[in-house]
């Protein structure tokens, strides 16, 4: 069984910064891509930022310039470094993964979310 744990979150005024993490823990054989996604209530879930194995990165446009995806391999642990926070950037922000697992079948896994409230 995999699990994936985000902490981080929290409160933060317009302007700073908060840091992200999601653990992957339990059968993983190797992780892919991994992802951070948002969402806000009466609204889809989006795409923040993405890292696929070999280290490729792609953004929403609304964040790029602003934060940072990256990952540690050897922890099976992936961040967003968010800077120059906005206002709309309040969401739950949630980890996805695709992972591999001792029978070498790949499953895409989900994490339960953490809230970032940015507000005076």
């Amino acid at each position: 069984q995999v699990q994936l744990v985000e902490s981080g979150g929290g409160l933060v005024e317009p302007g700073g910064s908060l840091r992200l993490s999601c653990a992957a823990s339990g059968n993983i054989f190797r992780i892919n891509d991994m992802g951070w996604y948002r969402q806000v209530p009466g609204k889809e879930r989006e795409l923040v930022a993405r890292i696929q194995s070999f280290g490729y990165t792609n953004y929403a446009e609304s964040v790029r310039g602003r934060f940072t995806i990256s990952r540690d391999y050897a922890k099976n642990t992936f961040y967003l470094q968010m800077n120059s926070l906005k206002p709309e950037d309040t969401a739950v922000y949630y980890c996805n993964a695709d992972i591999i697992g001792p029978t070498y079948n790949m499953m895409n896994y989900w994490g339960n979310g953490t809230l970032v409230t940015v507000s005076s």
